[in-house]
């Protein structure tokens, strides 16, 4: 190819250069950054607040419909239609978004639907062209699930 540029590769592997909604640059979003550190505190509640909060103002961020819906569905009474509600929007909003593809793949496992799961595993596979966090996690919690299961 006579176009072709070795940086050209390098800009397509640099993290964040695609603008996935997963990337390292969401944390300069303040709501993001107040809903990550509450997550990391396993403070749900807290998450879901400002999630909230954020989503008034921003209704089209799949990041944070994400982020609510996992703390709706880690709290210590999970709400999982909320979660399911908010994880579908995030996917409706960005379908390539890798966290939800993960987190409603594991909401699925909660009320045994497998079947919905490994369709989501199958999703971060097309995602995923060279593996990822995301498709790992969700395939063990699928194979943890059937073990338990008796599978």
């Amino acid at each position: 190819m006579s176009g072709f540029r070795p940086w050209m590769i390098a800009l397509l592997l640099w993290p964040g250069a695609a603008g996935s909604a997963d990337d390292p640059g969401a944390a300069a979003d303040p709501v993001l950054a107040a809903a990550r550190a509450a997550l990391a505190r396993q403070d749900y509640g807290r998450a879901a607040s400002v999630l909230r909060e954020g989503l008034s103002g921003a209704p089209a961020n799949a990041d944070y419909h994400n982020l609510y819906a996992f703390a709706a569905r880690k709290r210590p009474s999970p709400d999982l239609d909320l979660a399911f509600k908010h994880y579908h929007e995030a996917l409706r909003l960005d379908p390539g978004h890798r966290g939800a593809h993960e987190y409603i793949g594991e909401a699925y496992l909660l009320v045994g639907n497998v079947r919905k799961a490994r369709e989501h595993l199958a999703a971060l596979d097309r995602l995923c062209f060279f593996g990822c966090e995301e498709y790992s996690s969700l395939k063990k919690a699928v194979r943890d699930h059937e073990a338990k299961a008796g599978r």
